[in-house]
C-alpha cells in the first residue's frame, strides 16, 4: 500500500513547513522605497532611470518618449484565479516639472498590469499605455489610475489638470480636476506646479471599492478621497499581476515626470513615508544669482547679453527647423518641401487647421507661403532610417502619377523622427463625412454613381495603367476625397505599402479597415489587386445603401452590409437596402448594377472577382453585367452567366462563407 511520506514527519513538522511558506508569502506583499538611491531592482524600460539624488526620473524632458518602472515580483491579487480581488493600496510621492509652466506633456499612471512591461504603447495622448489597436480591449486585463495634464476629447477628459480611474483603456470609468478636501472645501492642485503631491490608491476587496486620494506632500491623508469608484475588479485582473507607473511626453512641449517614493501593500495599507529621507527634485530654471552681483555687473555686459541672446535665438530658430537632409536627395529637389514653409503654412501645425487623423498619422490644412497654393499636410513618423532612401524613391515615383480621379502627391519633408507628406488640399472633404456627418445634407444618386466611376477609374490607372502596378490597400470612404467642384479623388493610394518600409520584406502585415478586407489578406497579410476590388465591393454597397459596411450595433441579421444586401437579393427585393435618405430619387437600374457589382466584388475566393477593368466597362455600360442566377432551390450560391460572346463563369456565394464569418474564422 502507497504511504503518503508526509504522514511519515513528526506531527509538527507540516505545520512548521506551512508557517514558513506564510511567512515568506508576507514579505511578498508589501514594500516601501523612501527614495531610490540603493537604485533598488525595479525593472526600468524607456527613458526610464534612477538619478544620482535617488529620483526616480520616469522621463527626462525629451519629447515623445515613454518611462516604465515596475516592481519585478508579481504580487497575489487573488488566492485562486476564480476568488475575489484581495484589498491593496499603495501610496506615492511624484512631481512633474515642465519646460512651459502653463502647458505640460503629458502625465503619470500608476499601472496594474499582467506583466512587467507595456509592449507596443504609444507616448504622447496614449501616456505610455496603450495604442490605438489595444486601447479600451477587455484583453488588457489593466487597472490603472492616471494624472493626466493633457485633455484629449477622444478619451473624453474633462481638463488639462485630472485625476482618472482607468480600465483597459483611456477612457476612464471615473475623473476629476485635481485637488484635495481641507475642512470640507475642496482646494484645487496644479500637476505641472514643479512641486511633489502625494497620492493614495485603496482598494477595498469586501466593498467593492476604490478610492483615490491625494494632497501636497508633507500634508496629512485628506479623510475625504478624490474619487470613488465603485467596482468588481475581479473579472479584470488575473490572480497575479504586476504594480508600476507609466509616463510619456508629446511633440509639442517637453516635461520630466518624477517619483520621489512609493509603498504598496496586499491585504493592508501601504506604509507611509520617512520624509527626512526623502530625495530633493532637480532644481527649476537657472540657478538664482544674488542681487549684490546683479548690481556689480558693468552696463557694457547688457551690449554682450544681447548680442549672446541674439546667437541664442538664432541657433534655436535654426534647430526648430532643421531637417534631415542626405546627399542621394539632392536629385529631389523639386519634390523636396523646407519644413519651415510646412510650419509656416499650417500656422506650426495647430489643432484648427487639424482636418482629420487615422492609423498613419494627422492631416493638417495649409497655404503655402511662396506661391499661394492651398495644401494638405500628412504628418506621419518614421522609426527607422532603414530603407529611407527607397522609400523616399517611392513616394517622389508616386508623385508622378498623374489622373484626373487621384489625389495629387506634390512631394514630402523630412525632419528628425517625422515625414511629411504633401498634397493638394481638397475643400469639401471626405465622402464619408459627407455620408455620414451631414445629417441636413444629402448626396443625390447622380453624385453617388458619379463618385463609385470616379474611383473605380483611379483603381483602375492604379492597377493597369500606370508604369507599374500599385496596390491601395485602403478603399473606403474616408479615403475618397472631393475637390471645389465635386470631383471624386481617391487618397492615400500606396500609402499604406510606403508606410511600412524598412520591416522585413518577407513579413506580412496586415493594413486596411474591417468591413474593407478580403479573407485573403487577413489569413495571409499579402495585398493584391483583387483584394482592392473586394474592398470596391464593400464601398460600392456602403455608397449605394448609406451605411457602414459592419455596424456593431445592428441586428444580427444587418450587422455585415454584405449579408444583408445578399438576403434582400435572394428575396427578389434588393432595392429595398438603397439609402432611405435617397427616397425614390435614383435611377434602379443603375442602383441595381451598383449592389450587384457590389456583392460580385465582394466574392470570397478572389479568382471570381471581375477586375478593375471589367468593373469599368459595366458601370460605363459597355459591356452588361451577367445574370445573376440562385443555384438550386436554395440560396446556396450565385451564377454570373456571361451573355452570349463570353465563356460561362459561375461563382458559388453562401452566406455561410460570407464576408463576417471569412473575418471570425479563415481570416484569423
Amino acid at each position: 500500500m502507497f504511504l503518503n511520506p508526509l504522514f511519515s514527519l513528526p506531527p509538527l513538522l507540516p505545520l512548521l513547513l506551512s508557517l514558513l511558506t506564510s511567512t515568506a508569502a508576507q514579505d511578498h506583499l508589501s514594500f516601501t522605497f523612501n527614495n531610490f538611491k540603493a537604485s533598488p531592482n525595479l525593472t526600468l524600460d524607456g527613458i526610464a532611470k534612477f538619478t544620482p539624488s535617488g529620483v526616480l526620473a520616469l522621463t527626462n524632458g525629451t519629447r515623445h518618449e515613454i518611462g516604465h518602472a515596475f516592481f519585478p515580483t508579481p504580487f497575489p491579487f487573488k488566492p485562486s484565479p476564480n476568488a475575489s480581488v484581495s484589498s491593496f493600496s499603495t501610496s506615492f510621492i511624484f512631481s512633474i516639472i515642465s519646460d512651459n509652466p502653463q502647458y505640460s506633456a503629458h502625465g503619470i499612471v500608476f499601472v496594474v498590469a499582467p506583466a512587467p512591461r507595456l509592449p507596443g504603447a504609444l507616448s504622447g495622448d496614449y501616456l505610455g499605455l496603450f495604442n490605438e489597436t489595444n486601447n479600451g480591449n477587455s484583453t488588457n486585463h489593466v487597472v490603472a489610475v492616471e494624472l493626466d495634464t493633457v485633455p484629449k476629447s477622444e478619451f473624453q477628459d474633462i481638463n488639462d489638470k485630472h485625476v482618472g480611474i482607468d480600465i483597459n483603456g483611456l477612457v476612464s470609468v471615473a475623473s476629476k480636476a485635481a485637488g484635495y478636501y481641507s475642512n470640507g472645501r475642496f482646494q484645487d492642485l496644479s500637476l505641472i506646479s514643479g512641486k511633489a503631491m502625494q497620492v493614495w490608491v485603496e482598494y477595498d476587496g469586501g466593498k467593492k471599492e476604490m478610492n483615490v486620494t491625494m494632497a501636497p506632500v508633507h500634508l496629512p491623508k485628506p479623510s475625504t478621497p478624490l474619487l470613488t469608484l465603485s467596482k468588481d475588479l475581479s473579472p479584470i485582473l488575473d490572480q497575479t499581476m504586476y504594480v508600476g507607473f507609466s509616463s510619456s511626453s508629446g511633440y509639442i512641449t517637453s516635461s520630466s515626470h518624477y517619483l520621489l517614493a512609493w509603498s504598496f501593500k496586499i491585504n493592508g495599507l501601504a506604509d507611509g513615508f520617512d520624509f527626512s529621507q526623502l530625495p530633493k527634485l532637480p532644481r527649476i530654471g537657472p540657478k538664482k544669482v544674488s542681487r549684490l552681483l546683479t548690481i556689480g555687473l558693468p552696463l557694457s555686459l547688457v551690449l554682450v547679453f544681447g548680442v549672446l541672446s541674439g546667437v541664442v535665438y538664432y541657433v534655436r530658430r535654426k534647430r526648430k527647423f532643421a531637417e534631415v537632409l542626405e546627399d542621394w536627395e539632392l536629385d529631389y529637389g523639386p519634390h523636396r518641401f523646407k519644413y519651415k514653409d510646412l510650419y509656416i503654412a499650417t500656422k506650426g501645425f495647430g489643432e484648427k487647421g487639424l482636418l482629420g487623423s487615422g492609423g498613419f498619422g494627422r492631416v493638417y490644412s495649409g497655404i503655402l507661403p511662396t506661391s499661394g497654393i492651398e495644401i494638405a499636410v500628412k504628418r506621419v513618423s518614421h522609426e527607422s532610417r532603414q530603407g529611407m532612401r527607397e522609400f523616399v524613391a517611392e513616394i517622389v515615383s508616386v508623385g508622378r502619377m498623374r489622373h484626373r480621379n487621384l489625389v495629387k502627391l506634390l512631394g514630402y519633408c523630412r525632419r528628425k523622427g517625422e515625414l511629411f507628406l504633401v498634397y493638394d488640399y481638397m475643400p469639401n472633404g471626405s465622402l464619408d463625412r459627407l455620408l455620414y456627418d451631414q445629417p441636413s445634407f444629402t448626396l443625390s444618386w447622380q453624385e453617388r454613381f458619379r463618385v463609385i466611376k470616379g474611383v473605380a477609374s483611379g483603381l483602375l490607372y492604379l492597377h493597369e495603367e500606370w508604369e507599374q502596378v500599385v496596390v491601395h490597400r485602403d478603399v473606403k470612404g474616408s479615403n475618397v476625397l472631393l475637390d471645389g467642384e465635386m470631383n471624386t479623388r481617391l487618397s492615400d493610394f500606396g500609402l499604406a505599402r510606403l508606410h511600412h518600409r524598412g520591416t522585413d520584406p518577407q513579413a506580412t502585415r496586415v493594413v486596411g479597415t474591417l468591413g474593407y478586407l478580403a479573407p485573403e489578406h487577413i489569413r495571409t497579410g499579402k495585398a493584391t489587386t483583387s483584394t482592392d476590388v473586394y474592398a470596391f465591393g464593400a464601398f460600392l454597397l456602403e455608397v449605394a445603401c448609406g451605411r457602414r459596411p459592419i455596424e456593431p450595433r445592428a441586428a444580427a441579421e444587418n450587422l455585415v452590409l454584405v449579408d444583408c444586401v445578399f438576403s434582400f437579393w435572394h428575396k427578389g427585393e434588393i432595392l429595398q437596402t438603397v439609402d432611405p435618405k435617397l427616397g425614390s430619387q435614383y435611377v434602379a437600374e443603375e442602383v441595381e448594377l451598383v449592389l450587384k457589382l457590389g456583392l460580385w466584388c465582394s466574392h470570397s475566393e478572389p479568382v471570381a472577382r471581375p477586375s478593375m477593368r471589367q468593373v469599368v466597362q459595366y458601370l460605363e455600360g459597355d459591356i452588361p453585367l451577367p445574370e445573376l442566377k440562385l443555384m438550386g432551390n436554395s440560396a446556396t450560391g450565385l451564377m454570373f452567366a456571361y451573355r452570349e460572346g463570353f465563356d460561362d463563369f459561375a461563382l458559388s456565394y453562401s452566406q455561410s462563407s460570407s464576408v463576417a464569418e471569412s473575418i471570425l474564422s479563415g481570416g484569423r
